[in-house]
């Protein structure tokens, strides 16, 4: 059988390298992560003019630290609905008129269905990140 020697010096060079080694291999999972949940938002977010999509951004506030926005102010209620539709019943029973700048006319209407895009893309993030990290042993 082999037998293998180190001195100090050499296991905490060692010891040093895979540290290093480790923690690029968490921020790149970090930049994965948040890149991913980015894209698939993206993708799961309904089209009308693009501008709730193209809102959609991602930015890295450290090595280990990302966040993923969403600037659309009504993202909100294309995730959770409105009116009738509105998840947990929490929206407008009744029906409402407003003006639509798009049609040019006023629209009667009694809310809006879910249209989630965050929390599946949030759901798929946390998956891909916990098994990222299984695959390091953490």
């Amino acid at each position: 059988m082999a037998r293998i020697t180190f001195s100090g010096h050499q296991l905490l060079r060692a010891a040093s390298r895979f540290e290093r080694t480790l923690l690029n291999k968490i921020s790149d999972i970090v930049y994965e992560t948040a890149r991913l949940i980015q894209t698939e938002a993206k993708a799961l977010a309904p089209v009308d003019d693009g501008s709730l999509s193209a809102s959609i951004e991602m930015k890295m506030l450290g090595k280990y630290n990302a966040v993923v926005t969403v600037g659309a102010h009504y993202a909100i209620y294309v995730e959770h609905g409105t009116g009738i539709y509105a998840e947990n019943g929490n929206g407008r029973r009744t029906p409402w008129t407003y003006f639509s700048t798009k049609l040019g006319r006023y629209v009667t209407t009694e809310g809006m269905r879910a249209q989630p895009f965050w929390g599946p893309a949030v759901e798929s993030g946390k998956r891909y990140f916990e098994t990222e990290m299984r695959r390091l042993g953490l």
